[in-house]
């Protein structure tokens, strides 16, 4: 008997679809239950996978993007990664700007993967290792003078319609899904705000009552309205203590959480000792967050978040040490 094909013409078709586990180890003597998808076993090891495939194949549709135009943008490193993938299969050069606050690995991931990375010095007075608002903007102005020296389209994952179509068409639906729709609230730490956005969009539609939370680190929580005190706190590729995300919708957003970097970091090392998933920072606060939530109004219930990236981006960093 000759079984279907599940071939793939290409890596590209095979980002998305990743796995929704049920951390019960992590909940252990708690009411309730996190559903965690598995976003680090995209083919980039990130979320980030999902849009710079939108980001790209809209621009194609579009005609925004011509062939073999080069592609530039900033990333933290994630979307970086997606972009230089998506770009190499379909042979578009691939600049990645990107701050020399975030880790190596990022870097060298990008520019063996094809990329050109171009590294921009930090603020002084920036820790490495901790990419504030400030950083960024100085990431924002090279990014912007690579475009326009190199004629490039710039896959501007900040304000493209984009960034929240890959999570509101393909992410959210994803979630409800493999959950039967079996979702209480969700919980997601805002970098772009793009899987938040798009996500929480898709949420609402099915169901109102399902309530969504913005993370943010404590002391850079300016989407909440609160004072920046802690600009270059631990948790990379977010928490910018930028005010404004043009991804976000105010009437999708039930409320904010904070979690400080410490608990943050154990959650993340909890996530590899109990669950046997090996993430990153980001998604060990979304973790602690959903933690709150059950330790809290939700009670009971079931809480979804984004396990956002690998655990394998950080291995220069403090978190594993």
């Amino acid at each position: 008997m000759i079984l279907p094909s599940s071939l793939s013409p290409s890596v590209v078709e095979t980002i998305g679809n990743t796995p929704l586990v049920e951390l019960s180890r992590l909940t252990r003597g708690l009411e309730g239950r996190i559903l965690a998808k598995l976003e680090y076993l995209n083919p980039g090891y990130s979320k980030k996978d999902r849009i710079a495939r939108q980001i790209i194949e809209d621009a194609e549709a579009s005609g925004e993007l011509r062939p073999g135009q080069t592609v530039v943008e900033l990333t933290s490193g994630n979307t970086g990664t997606g972009l230089a993938i998506v770009c190499g299969v379909k042979g578009y050069p691939f600049v990645a700007v990107m701050s020399r606050g975030n880790s190596t690995e990022r870097a060298r991931m990008m520019a063996a993967l094809g990329a050109e990375v171009v590294l921009v010095d930090q603020l002084p007075g920036s820790q490495p290792g901790h990419v504030s608002g400030g950083d960024l903007a100085l990431v924002e102005e090279a990014a912007q003078r690579v475009t326009r020296e190199r004629g490039a389209f710039r896959a501007d994952q900040f304000h493209l319609a984009s960034n929240f179509r890959a999570h509101y068409l393909h992410t959210g639906p994803e979630f409800l899904a493999q959950s039967g729709g079996q979702i209480d609230a969700f919980c997601d730490f805002a970098g772009t705000g793009g899987s938040f956005a798009g996500c929480a969009a898709a949420f609402k539609e099915f169901n109102s009552a399902i309530r969504c939370f913005i993370v943010e680190p404590v002391g850079a929580a300016a989407l909440a309205g609160e004072p920046v005190t802690r600009p270059n706190h631990a948790i990379q590729g977010g928490g910018y203590a930028m005010p404004d995300l043009p991804q976000l919708r105010a009437e999708h957003i039930d409320g904010y959480l904070q979690v400080p970097d410490e608990e943050a970091v154990e959650v993340t090392r909890r996530l590899a000792r109990e669950e046997g998933i090996f993430a990153g920072f980001s998604s060990g606060i979304n973790a602690a967050a959903a933690l709150r939530l059950l330790n809290g109004e939700f009670r009971g219930k079931t809480v979804a978040v984004m396990m956002c990236d690998s655990g394998l981006k950080y291995l220069s960093t403090d978190l594993w040490g």
